[in-house]
């Protein structure tokens, strides 16, 4: 993407520094001051992070847990200063970057609109006008008067961010703390940012939801460790970074495999997605035929087993499942290894990154054993449609009102 705007946000050169005590009590803290340096270390959440934020254009940051996003979310927004380094900003800042941030506890959801309100620069009159929007927004008028130390994390949420979307700012800085809202006002949120681009205005958005990066930000940054990895096409971003978790995912399953005493008597193995020409691929195009190749092992004779595979997206919600008792077939008794192919004809979902799961049960019985997580792979979407379904549609006939 190419960015037109002024910059609103310059990130140059920033690092950031905390220091880690290992003291566990202000006693020992005494008794060690003397060999103070022995008893600390110093963890650097940024190190050296160049980026320069245009006008009206929506940035996500991502990455593993620990790799940065939030501080430098926060330096962005002021709450934390650089240990090296600028931040430069340009334009009305507002920021929800945890929960409760800016509210007091012993003052009412009334009392803490107007103190966030002021804090982000709007006077009293301007509150005044906005107030019942405000209120209306955050859809939790019969608790306005009560103190907000009585609030659930989800009120919190829908008052701090309801404040932010309505002081006009020319910046939106937005953490994880979205995912704390139920579903009707997560749709609201999304709705409003959405306005907000409309608008031409900045949001910069940490998430872990990375479909949602894809599908509203026109830029993405992963971070890991601190250091910015891949800035650019927030596609390429996100399956980067799917790319690593999935090295991360197969480490571990290696170990628990190795870790696990108490194995089943049958068990998936491995899974494989194989292209048109039978070669294990990870990207497929959109209604291209494959087919999916399972790996099983029984360490005893089962008999009347069954096989399944399905399609998950990478939050774990299943899309497509199939398993050879509901295809009318019956299995050979398993003893040892086997690989077994199920072919699909065409894979009609949508664009985007999704897991193969392989299963074994009994014909009459429960499951035996599952790999969940087993196959990461990308579907290249042809540009007709967006979700996870692949159903074609056709403009068909055009009628006068």
């Amino acid at each position: 993407m190419t960015a037109s705007g002024p910059v609103v946000v310059s990130v140059q050169g920033v690092s950031k520094r905390f220091v880690i005590r290992k003291d566990k009590s202000l006693k020992e803290r005494l008794v060690n001051a003397a060999r103070s340096r022995q008893h600390r270390e110093d963890f650097w959440a940024l190190r050296d992070v160049d980026v320069d934020i245009h006008a009206g254009t929506t940035v996500g940051l991502i990455g593993p847990n620990g790799s940065g996003k939030s501080t430098l979310l926060k330096t962005v927004g002021g709450i934390l200063q650089p240990t090296t380094g600028t931040v430069s900003r340009r334009g009305r800042l507002a920021a929800l970057l945890e929960l409760g941030a800016g509210f007091h506890p012993d003052l009412t959801g009334r009392e803490n609109v107007y103190l966030n309100a002021s804090i982000l620069g709007l006077s009293r009159a301007q509150t005044d006008r906005h107030f019942d929007a405000i209120v209306a927004f955050s859809g939790i008028e019969k608790f306005i008067d009560t103190q907000v130390k009585f609030y659930s994390s989800g009120m919190y949420v829908r008052l701090a961010f309801a404040v932010a979307v309505h002081v006009d700012p020319d910046v939106l800085l937005v953490d994880e703390v979205l995912a704390v809202g139920d579903e009707p006002f997560q749709r609201k949120c999304m709705d409003r940012i959405k306005s907000f681009q409309k608008e031409g205005r900045t949001i910069v958005l940490v998430t872990h939801a990375l479909d949602t990066v894809v599908e509203i930000c026109d830029r993405a940054l992963v971070l890991e460790h601190g250091e910015v990895q891949l800035d650019g096409d927030p596609r390429d971003a996100t399956r980067l970074l799917r790319r690593d978790f999935e090295v991360v995912r197969q480490a571990d399953q290696e170990a628990a495999r190795a870790a696990d005493t108490a194995r089943p008597v049958a068990r998936v193995e491995r899974v494989r997605l194989l292209d048109a020409t039978g070669a294990v691929t990870d990207a497929i195009g959109y209604g291209e035929p494959c087919a999916v190749e399972v790996d099983v092992q029984a360490d005893t004779r089962l008999d009347d087993w069954v096989l399944g595979i399905g399609i998950d997206t990478p939050t774990g919600h299943g899309l497509w499942g199939t398993n050879t008792q509901l295809l009318g077939q019956r299995l050979e008794p398993l003893v040892g290894a086997r690989t077994l192919r199920l072919e699909v004809p065409g894979l009609h979902v949508g664009g985007g990154q999704y897991q193969l799961h392989g299963a074994i049960a009994t014909w009459n019985g429960p499951e035996v054993h599952r790999l969940p997580e087993a196959c990461s792979f990308t579907v290249v979407a042809d540009g007709t449609t967006v979700g996870h379904l692949g159903v074609a549609a056709r403009l068909a006939a055009v009628t006068s009102a």
